[in-house]
């Protein structure tokens, strides 16, 4: 599977961004999705989680601001960021783990889109 991220750009603290995942292939409904981000200097974290079934899960820092979520049908998951701070300052990739036919999973990453918020 091919993950692309857009969505990134300049904005001001306390402003909003929506980021978008597009995934290619036709599966997409059964894989599990995540948002990581890491910051300059940073080692990559995850922001938030969406299952196949649609539960949701944030990193305590972006509870509250950040929603995740996902459209099946255009086999795109987004990431809509209110109330931003420069701390949320970072590249932000989307993944997903496939398990292979040998029971290993593998990681699928998207490019990365880069978010920044001036104080």
């Amino acid at each position: 599977v091919q993950l692309q991220a857009s969505g990134g750009g300049l904005v001001q603290a306390g402003g909003s961004l929506r980021l978008s995942c597009a995934a290619s292939g036709n599966t997409f409904s059964s894989y599990d999705m995540n948002w990581y981000r890491q910051a300059p200097g940073k080692t990559r974290e995850l922001v938030a989680n969406i299952t196949s079934g649609g539960s949701t899960d944030y990193a305590d820092s972006v509870k509250g601001r950040f929603t995740i979520s996902r459209d099946n049908a255009k086999s795109t998951m987004y990431l809509q960021m209110n109330g931003l701070k420069p701390e949320d300052t970072a590249v932000y990739y989307c993944h997903t783990a496939l398990k292979q036919g040998n029971g290993w999973y593998r990681a699928h990453w998207g490019q990365g889109t880069l978010v920044t918020v001036s104080s």
